[in-house]
């Protein structure tokens, strides 16, 4: 007799869950009211409940079948009166029917009863939240708080619900909340900020937030810390420079802050800025790391402001040149000095035409058995650069491929992938260089992926209009006598591809050329610049803007335009207006974090 009703209960139970199954897919199908009346039925068993509650509750108000709802919910309460869900959701019924004091007084009472209890609170709170009640949801964690007295608790969820609202102040200042209670919170908090704070006034908003913190908790190592991170995030050097200062003397540091700003200044290309900084370093701190340290970006700083000037100055390249070897001299055998050794070799190859003295400097590095390995990696890729210019190209490719295979998946390994797929589109051989900029699409290096895609987009290009890619094999030659500073060789060839011909062996080529003419504008505008003429780049620069608009170079464009107004021409006003331009125009671009702060800059907000 047990065993047939045990039996019967096991096929019963058993016809309950086709049962519920049955109903969640004509819910599916949208089949709501085929689906409520399996509830119905299903739900004359208390053992049911559990597993059909939540939508057999949500049909019922879409169906608007909101007296049957009550009559189920006060059911259940009255089997389990205590079940938070079931008292939430008769809440949610009432608010659903238009009893909005009903409903306000009852949820309240609910997070009142229950504050003091975290599990309890937490998931009202985050059941709340499924319901899109976002300030229900605030209150259950902040009615908490109150009444374990500490605003250290749910930091991080609070932050979560200002942010589900736009509520921008309240979500920092929960995200500083939880940062303040363990300093390994910080770059937490700063990965996080880096995503959400995307518009200059949000920055702007935690900037105001975190002044207003420092001068009133002025001890607080937080708030001076995400300071000096919120100057780096708005490219605001200077002002990161005050900070950092500030901080190091405060807590009594060994210019480990001033040399964090100085280092993202020089990749920023903020070379006065970052030479500034780290001479103040030198001549301010005793530790022997941080003064080579200081000591040697202040030369490689200089290096770059002068590689980056319209015409090189020689004088000052073989001042430089000098200061590198003093350098080296006084710091052998430390790893700073090998580094020296790369940069200067390099300087004399490329700009004092010492090519075979610079490359055997570096063979020397690359056979050093002192030399650390990511030395020696870099130096054969340097070495390699040397053997293209030299018209070497086998050689460049051997080394390149060495520093592949040791340097697998890391970024130097990435840097020497991108510059062997480089030497194989120099080569003309484009699908080969496709395949190895595919891979470098994924490197965890931005500016790698970013230039393998940009390389990698030039190609499809072309070769879509022109499977032959005579323009594109001219375009390659173009790139490669730049490098190899044939500066002459390559306006010509420029010039025979704006023209859309070319003579080879005394017979007249014509092809497609529109696809690289912007390209060729860049590099002719690029030129002009190393001539120091830079009306006739602003030219090249415009033309990009008239005709090719909606082409990759065209944001690029605009800055450059941008800033020739403003450092060439001496011209603010019409700087401005350019890098609004490019803010309007290009809001995603990777230049507009610069853009908008040059703006800034040239509209006096950084004077005070």
């Amino acid at each position: 007799m047990c065993f047939a009703l045990l039996l019967i209960f096991n096929q019963s139970k058993a016809q309950d869950q086709i049962n519920i199954q049955l109903a969640n897919e004509y819910l599916n199908k949208g089949d709501k009211q085929k689906a409520l009346e399996i509830f119905q039925d299903l739900a004359r068993h208390n053992e049911n409940i559990n597993y059909i509650h939540v939508n057999y509750f949500n049909t019922l108000l879409e169906l608007q079948q909101y007296k049957e709802a009550e009559e189920y919910l006060r059911k259940q309460l009255k089997r389990e009166p205590g079940n938070l869900l079931f008292q939430l959701d008769l809440g949610i019924l009432w608010l659903r029917t238009g009893e909005v004091m009903k409903s306000d007084r009852h949820i309240k009472q609910l997070i009142a009863e229950n504050a003091g209890i975290p599990g309890r609170i937490k998931y009202a709170s985050d059941y709340l939240t499924s319901k899109s009640l976002l300030d229900y949801a605030i209150l259950c964690l902040v009615e908490s708080r109150k009444v374990f007295k500490t605003e250290s608790i749910y930091a991080l969820e609070l932050a979560n619900l200002y942010r589900y609202k736009s509520d921008r102040q309240k979500m920092a200042e929960e995200y500083l909340n939880y940062a303040t209670q363990n300093l390994g919170n910080i770059q937490y908090i700063k990965s996080l900020l880096q995503v959400m704070l995307t518009k200059p006034e949000e920055l702007e908003e935690l900037e105001k937030i975190l002044l207003s913190k420092v001068q009133t908790d002025p001890s607080n190592e937080v708030y001076s810390d995400l300071l000096i991170w919120l100057s780096l995030q708005q490219k605001n050097f200077t002002t990161a420079f005050i900070q950092a200062r500030a901080y190091d003397r405060r807590y009594k540091t060994q210019g480990e802050r001033c040399m964090e700003v100085a280092d993202v200044a020089l990749k920023n290309k903020e070379y006065q800025t970052a030479s500034q900084i780290y001479q103040y370093i030198y001549k301010t701190f005793t530790d022997v790391e941080i003064n080579r340290s200081a000591l040697l970006g202040s030369i490689q700083s200089r290096e770059a402001f002068y590689r980056n000037e319209p015409s090189l100055p020689v004088d000052s390249i073989k001042k430089l040149v000098k200061d590198y070897q003093s350098f080296i001299d006084n710091n052998l055998p430390q790893a700073a000095a090998f580094e020296a050794t790369r940069n200067k070799a390099m300087l004399q190859a490329e700009i004092l035409n010492e090519l075979e003295n610079a490359q055997q400097q570096l063979i020397n590095l690359i056979n050093n058995p002192q030399i650390p390995q990511t030395i020696k990696a870099k130096s054969k890729i340097d070495l390699a650069d040397l053997y293209l210019i030299n018209n070497e190209p086998w050689e460049s490719a051997l080394l390149y491929a060495q520093v592949e295979k040791t340097q697998k998946e890391n970024t130097i390994g990435y840097e020497a992938k991108l510059k062997h797929a480089k030497l194989s589109y120099y080569q003309g051989e484009f699908l080969l260089a496709e395949e190895q900029l595919d891979i470098l699409k994924q490197a965890t290096t931005r500016e790698i992926a970013n230039d393998a895609i940009a390389l990698s987009l030039r190609i499809k290009e072309n070769l879509m209009i022109d499977s032959a890619a005579i323009a594109l094999h001219e375009y390659a030659k173009v790139e490669l006598l730049l490098k190899q500073n044939k500066l002459s060789e390559a306006f010509e060839k420029i010039n025979d591809i704006e023209s859309g011909r070319i003579t080879i062996q005394d017979s007249v080529i014509t092809f497609a050329n529109y696809a690289i003419l912007d390209d060729c504008y860049w590099l002719k505008a690029e030129l002009y610049l190393k001539q120091n003429k830079p009306e006739q780049a602003l030219a090249q620069y415009e033309k990009i803007v008239a005709e090719h608009f909606n082409d990759v170079l065209a944001d690029d464009a605009f800055f450059a335009i941008g800033d020739l107004y403003e450092n060439y021409f001496k011209q603010p006003d019409k700087a401005m207006e350019q890098y609004k331009n490019l803010l309007i125009q290009f809001p995603g671009s990777v230049y507009a974090a610069e853009a908008r702060k040059r703006f800034r800059k040239l509209r006096g907000d950084f004077n005070q």
